[in-house]
């Protein structure tokens, strides 16, 4: 989980050094990733999901060894949150992914904190809930990492973020439901989705699904925004903040050609290039752009179903203002 964080660090750094025109930092930067992604699939995973190498003799107290972590994919999901791309392979993290589900979700917490009472109670017999960890193949440490019998709802939601991006959206989806279902106002607060105490930061890892069900993309400093629906992509509309401001985004599929507008509510939005996904087998036909009612001259490439339309000059969208494109497919 540290070492994820780590390696979508090391990536951030890269590319902020890379745009300041820092070559050398940014090269470094890269270099010591590529030796962590390629030590951390050499030594910790096990062709399944991603386990903790450590000396038990001289440390026999609160790991988890061959046991399967929730969160031990947090700096992957983060990095598709910013656009860093893949820290490991897609495959062994879809793999990790989907032990994370077998292994960890329960559509009953109660069978499983029969066998293994949590410190805390988050969840009750009868809910379902995403266990901190487990151990798949029996071999549970004597005296294991704290909490592991417990259902935090902000790891819940970081896994769930995650999983969207992946594709993976009825696994996500039903995750979030659990939280839901368990605070539910006949329950529990629906306010505070409490982990280690009221009101609990680490609960706003939702934002995060909702990022993900946006499939949004922003660089501010390269005036540049995207979104690619996972629900409901021929009528799709969510909101979205910037460096500078907020509004609506708005995909409309017909058939024929897809809609995409960017409205501002508040502030301004720079944008010099823009992004979205077209449906399955589409192919991009003709792109026009408008901004304020006035035409704008584009470029574009489509790269699978991926689509970037770059506009032959940066402009400043304005509170009230919209850009649209729309794409003949």
């Amino acid at each position: 989980m540290v070492g994820s964080l780590y390696l979508g660090a090391l990536r951030a750094a890269e590319e902020m050094a890379r745009d300041v025109g820092d070559k050398a930092f940014a090269d470094r930067c890269r270099g010591i990733f590529e030796a962590g992604r390629k030590a951390t699939l050499e030594k910790l995973f096990n062709g399944e999901y991603f386990i903790q190498k450590v000396d038990l003799a001289a440390h026999p107290k609160h790991q988890y060894g061959n046991g399967c972590l929730s969160d031990q994919l947090f700096g992957q999901g983060w990095a598709h949150q910013v656009a860093l791309g893949y820290l490991y392979p897609k495959p062994a993290v879809d793999k990790a992914l989907g032990a994370i589900w077998k292994y960890n979700w329960a559509p009953d917490v109660g069978p499983q904190n029969d066998a293994y009472k949590p410190d805390r109670w988050f969840a009750s017999p009868g809910e379902a809930g995403l266990f901190t960890c487990t151990w798949p193949a029996g071999d549970r440490i004597a005296e294991p990492v704290l909490y592991k019998n417990e259902v935090w709802t902000g790891i819940e939601y970081q896994v769930a973020g995650h999983m969207i991006w992946e594709g993976m959206i009825t696994e996500a989806l039903a995750i979030c439901r659990g939280v839901h279902e368990r605070y539910h106002p006949a329950n529990r607060n629906p306010w505070n989705e409490i982990e280690c105490g009221d009101h609990y930061a680490r609960a706003m890892a939702s934002h995060g699904v909702f990022l993900g069900l946006c499939g949004f993309e922003y660089h501010g400093p390269k005036a540049h925004l995207g979104f690619a629906p996972r629900l409901a992509p021929k009528d799709f509309r969510a909101a979205f903040t910037s460096a500078e401001g907020c509004g609506t985004l708005v995909q409309k599929r017909d058939g024929t050609r897809q809609t995409n507008r960017v409205e501002v509510k508040w502030g301004k939005l720079r944008l010099a290039s823009l992004a979205f996904e077209l449906p399955e087998g589409a192919k991009a036909g003709g792109v026009t752009a408008t901004a304020a009612g006035k035409k704008v001259e584009v470029e574009y490439k489509q790269d699978g179903r991926r689509l970037t339309v770059k506009l032959s000059q940066p402009i400043v969208v304005d509170k009230n203002e919209h850009v649209e494109i729309e794409i003949v497919v």
